[in-house]
């Protein structure tokens, strides 16, 4: 109660002033026309103004929910087209013949862990085995190629990403064909190596590299970067760099595909090596 006193006491003639300002505008307002109508359009602008202001941040707060609905319908609508090609091949086979189904299923999830100023980077997603998550299932941000499952729980998977110097992955030149080896050499995170191509084909500056599909891990034709610069080497092959398609700082959400023939096709192939 004393501090109350000692405030009003302290700040009398402010408290005086505003209360008698208020008057004064009360007065104005409701004794004038033309200013009854100039505080009323401002008192909306100013009241319009922090709308707008509360509807971007709640907008702002709900982009994670939009994101996660966005990438799941995109899964559902990926595994859709894939059921679609398979059926309009099938010309003489009825579609609901067991032998013939979706080889490629596509399931969202979100980012929680990862990785890209290490030597060996890894990333975390949320799903594992509960969700129909497998080891060796690729994972791609959506169109591009940033790693593969290595271990899973219930409900947590951990990818091996691009950016790991264990990291192998067969990947073309789509304009002509050759394949060769893709890896990283642990330098800059957005940049890997292209080898195995030899120096006799035309490779250009520009190039668009995507994964072969010979691996059984990814579907044939995911894209992984462009060539930013080639050299010929002593050797028969070129040094070709790629700059990613995807920056890693912002991986957020991924698809995790899994290929539902991938343990016929490895069974058959056994045989053989």
């Amino acid at each position: 109660m004393r501090n109350l006193l000692n405030f009003l006491l302290k700040y009398n003639n402010l408290i005086v002033f505003l209360i008698l300002e208020g008057i004064a505008l009360y007065w104005l307002t409701n004794g004038n026309t033309y200013h009854n109508s100039r505080v009323v359009k401002g008192t909306q602008e100013v009241t319009k103004r922090w709308q707008e202001r509360i509807n971007n941040a709640r907008n702002y707060l709900n982009l994670r929910e939009i994101n996660s609905t966005l990438a799941e319908e995109n899964s559902d609508l990926r595994n859709r087209i894939e059921q679609l090609t398979i059926k309009e091949n099938l010309n003489f086979v009825s579609i609901d013949d067991s032998l013939f189904h979706q080889q490629f299923r596509y399931t969202s999830a979100r980012v929680i862990n990862n990785s890209v100023n290490k030597q060996k980077n890894f990333f975390t997603i949320d799903k594992g085995t509960l969700q129909g998550i497998k080891v060796d299932m690729a994972v791609t941000n959506g169109k591009d190629a940033v790693g593969i499952i290595v271990g899973c729980s219930g409900n947590f998977s951990v990818a091996i990403s691009l950016l790991n110097l264990d990291f192998r992955l067969s990947a073309r030149i789509r304009s002509n064909g050759y394949f060769g080896s893709l890896s990283w050499n642990g330098r800059n995170y957005r940049y890997a190596v292209l080898n195995e191509i030899p120096q006799h084909i035309n490779v250009n500056i520009g190039d668009t590299i995507e994964t072969t599909g010979y691996s059984a891990v990814f579907p044939e034709g995911v894209g992984i970067g462009t060539i930013s610069d080639l050299k010929k080497s002593g050797s028969d092959f070129y040094n070709i760099t790629v700059e990613l398609f995807t920056d890693f700082k912002k991986l957020q959400y991924v698809n995790v595909i899994g290929n539902l023939r991938r343990t016929e096709q490895l069974q058959l192939e056994n045989q053989y090596q």
